[in-house]
């Protein structure tokens, strides 16, 4: 059974950016560095779940 994505939206690195107070270019090597887990869309843009901002905010990436 598929997540349903209501529960566990997609942020895009602007959204992450403003809710962590950084830069979008941080974000993007946060994501390169495997520090944050990245959602590749279709079209191949980043997208980040809401619970993996929520775990780095609270300590560090799942």
């Amino acid at each position: 059974m598929s997540p349903d994505l209501n529960e566990d939206p997609l942020l895009t690195p602007g959204e992450v950016a403003q809710i962590v107070r950084v830069s979008r270019k941080t974000v993007t090597r946060w994501a390169n560095a495997g520090r944050i887990p990245v959602v590749r869309t279709p079209g191949g843009h980043a997208r980040f779940r809401r619970s993996d901002v929520d775990a780095l905010l609270n300590g560090g990436a799942r």
